[in-house]
């Protein structure tokens, strides 16, 4: 019952602060409401129970609290139904009668189990849960019944609230992008701020509460859109206010708002599963999909020899062969990689015409299964087929992968900020061609990408992405127009700082997403190095007793998703400062790079992912980090030694305070703790001390990769073969596409701090 359970979800997230004055537990809620659990001694229990003819005291107490348990249940949920009914006018008399006939089950509930019934002459005719056991199976039905009707209804008011929050924030888009004055502008982006902040809140609780990763998918991307929108339509339109006959600002800003109304359109369609226009969504094909379904064909052809017709077997493979033409036409395919690619079609094609062929002669035998010539057909044709989607995915995560290295600088922003300080539009043209190749490239990256991502949640991401750079491109370029206009204006400067922030941003996503697919070609997704993140038996399991094992809430997990987001960027700015050395094989490199593995699951744990499952396999890893991190430290001593004074000076200044994090950290992990409160607590700072030691991690990384390259020490600090390389593509998420389970709201600090500058509008 997926739509009962997902609505009791919903129902329970949305009005417990209402009833909060009832001591109403969201949670509690949730387990009473469990009617049809086998581990849950309620409704089951009572239609399952033997057929005693004598009945014990205590079998007869324990069925009466049952009863009371459930009829207590239903009268809390029904109080919550009766409040949303009076809420919605609309919904008001569907919603009373289906809290009625609840209302109406947990009573009869409750008369059959009382054990008042049980004390009476064997003559008496009254009804129990033992001489009636149909009407107690009618009871439960009639209350799974109501209660799953007044679940859906309330997901009908979630809806509606989602879809009027949006229609709020559309008429306050209106009004914004035709304002004329800065004074008015403050005024209604201070409104449209507490309305962004409010569907925030209400796109984020759906988006966690979907069973549909695919939909989740979509919904991540949707609010990572308006989250960026968000600020960008802030400068935008002071740009445009500041300097209202400038075209390229006009520009700039329109792009803005039309991106923000067609992320809220998909927003409604995803909640509402319906599109605007009545039409239904055709998202392009995959490569790896289509490859997967062959397979299952053929492999069908086993046991079914006129399972699929031999023409829609070629016509699939044709479909497969002529999208890899997206590959080898790229010309950012390496030649040996095209060559590989072209022969592995030819060979694709020969070995589903030689299947054909045996395929026939067994049908011609009339088998009723494949024959061993069929059989061997079939395994070189799946083999054949496996060998050309692997060397596509290596051909698009290898190209991704140079071409991010090769944009780690930001050298064509950086040039393009300064050529619109100077005005100097000879250098802003050169830089414009640069940034509209860098767009192409990363379009056509993020579309290979996509044919080889595994899974329908990470292929709307890398559609996400290819969308992103398409747009944002040439809205850097309107900005950066703009400010060569008039290179005095503070306003236009910032605008152009926050469009090429949102392209570093979107960047640093692909960087992720990369990672994520490499996961699900390896078979390691929603984790990082598994031997890095749970203890081994017979390994440090002095420490595992001093902490009882704890699972945090839904709540408690959104207090934390923040700052595990914060942990999240902290790792990928290590693995970005690791990709620059030439060195993999660096003793420091790689103790780095496995603090940084271990920091990522951690922040995992924080999205409820990965292999740390409890609290306490949390603090077991925030141990094992700071032991990493003493030996990283160590590490650092040895290659001072090899260091002139003034370099080993510095060396140790930026790395003085690291030992002192790390010992810190294996305090708080080792420190005993009682109740689910402290155990909360030591969470919190035990991912806040992982974040501070990754953040001197990272200027550590940075110094010393100066320091090397500069001094080029011998390679005393190589150790063993280390294939990082493969390893550090790695999960972020399942579906997830890039905000997966995180219910924080989107935007909504950074929001905040931009409403907070709004004071100093006027003076610019």
């Amino acid at each position: 019952m997926e739509v009962s359970f997902r609505a009791r979800l919903l129902l329970s997230q949305q009005l417990t602060s209402m009833l909060r004055d009832k001591h109403f537990s969201s949670s509690r809620f949730s387990r009473l409401l469990r009617f049809g659990k086998s581990n849950n001694p309620t409704i089951t229990t009572l239609i399952n129970h033997k057929e005693k003819p004598k009945k014990s005291e205590k079998t007869l107490r324990a069925i009466q609290r049952v009863g009371q348990a459930v009829s207590l249940a239903v009268g809390r949920f029904v109080t919550v139904g009766e409040a949303i009914a009076n809420e919605n006018e609309e919904l008001k008399e569907e919603m009373y009668f289906a809290c009625q006939e609840a209302r109406r089950a947990g009573e009869s509930i409750a008369q059959l189990t009382d054990v008042g019934a049980f004390d009476q002459p064997e003559s008496d005719t009254r009804a129990t849960v033992y001489t009636d056991k149909t009407g107690m199976i009618k009871a439960a039905r009639l209350l799974l019944s109501s209660v799953t009707k007044v679940l859906v209804l309330a997901d009908r008011v979630v809806i509606k609230q989602i879809i009027n929050s949006r229609s709020k924030v559309l008429a306050t888009l209106e009004h914004l992008e035709k304002v004329s004055s800065f004074q008015e502008f403050v005024q209604i982006f201070s409104q449209f701020g507490n309305e962004m902040v409010e569907f925030a809140h209400l796109t984020g609780d759906r988006q966690n509460d979907l069973k549909d990763e695919k939909k989740k998918a979509r919904m991540a991307a949707a609010r990572a859109i308006l989250e960026k929108c968000t600020m960008m339509l802030l400068t935008a339109s002071k740009t445009c206010l500041r300097h209202p006959d400038c075209e390229s600002a006009r520009v700039n800003k329109g792009g803005v708002f039309h991106r923000m109304r067609l992320a809220l359109d998909q927003v409604i369609e995803i909640v509402t599963d319906s599109r605007q226009n009545g039409e239904n969504e055709i998202h392009p094909t995959s490569i790896y999909a289509d490859i997967k379904e062959f397979k299952m064909k053929v492999e069908g052809l086993r046991d079914n020899l006129h399972g699929i017709s031999k023409e829609n077997l070629m016509t699939m493979l044709e479909l497969i062969l002529e999208h890899t033409e997206d590959f080898t036409d790229s010309a950012y395919t390496s030649h040996e990689h095209r060559e590989r690619i072209l022969e592995l079609s030819r060979q694709a094609r020969l070995e589903l015409e030689q299947l054909v062929t045996v395929w026939k002669q067994a049908q011609c035998l009339k088998a009723k299964e494949a024959t061993e010539d069929m059989e061997l057909a079939i395994i070189k044709t799946q083999q054949c087929m496996s060998e050309l989607r692997r060397e596509l995915q290596n051909t698009a995560v290898e190209s991704a992968g140079d071409l991010l290295k090769c944009y780690t600088e930001h050298v064509v922003l950086k040039a393009l900020k300064v050529s619109g300080v100077e005005a100097n539009l000879e250098a802003l043209a050169e830089c414009t061609c640069k940034l509209s190749e860098q767009k192409e490239q990363l379009t056509e990256t993020s579309r290979l990408l996509r044919h080889v991502s595994g899974t329908e949640p990470l292929e709307i991401t890398c559609l996400h992405a290819e969308e992103t750079f398409q747009v944002i491109g040439p809205q850097i370029i309107s900005a950066a127009q703009t400010l060569a206009l008039h290179p005095s204006s503070k306003i236009a400067k910032e605008n152009l700082d926050v469009f090429c922030e949102a392209w570093e941003s979107q960047l640093n996503d692909m960087s992720i997403l990369l990672k994520e697919i490499n996961d699900v070609f390896e078979g390691r997704r929603g984790e990082k190095r598994a031997y890095l993140s749970l203890p081994r038996p017979g390994k440090h399991t002095t420490n595992l007793k001093t902490v009882k094992a704890v699972k945090l809430d839904a709540e408690e997990q959104a207090k934390i998703a923040k700052l595990g987001l914060e942990l999240r960027l902290h790792t990928s700015d290590v693995d970005a400062e690791t990709e620059r050395w030439e060195d993999q094989d660096n003793e420091i490199l790689r103790q780095a790079q496995s603090m940084s593995s271990m920091a990522y699951s951690m922040y995992l744990f924080t999205r409820g992912e990965g292999l740390l499952k409890t609290t306490q396999d949390l603090f077991h890893q925030a141990d094992i980090f700071a032991e990493e991190g003493l030996r990283f430290h160590t590490s650092l001593h040895s290659l001072s030694n090899q260091l002139e004074e003034d370099e080993k000076a510095a060396l140790m200044m930026e790395t003085e305070r690291f030992p002192i994090l790390c010992q810190q950290l294996q305090i708080t992990s080792k420190t005993p703790v009682h109740g689910k409160a402290a155990t909360f607590a030591k969470v919190d700072t035990s991912i806040q001390e992982t974040k501070n030691v990754m953040t001197v991690l990272m200027k550590i990384l940075s110094l010393c990769y100066k320091l090397l390259k500069k001094c080029k020490v011998d390679q005393t600090f190589m150790g063993s073969p280390h294939s990082w390389r493969g390893n550090q593509l790695q999960t972020v998420a399942n579906g997830e596409s890039l905000d997966g389970k995180n219910t924080d709201t989107f935007g909504v600090k950074s929001l905040e701090r931009h409403m907070a500058n709004l004071m100093f509008l006027e003076s610019k």
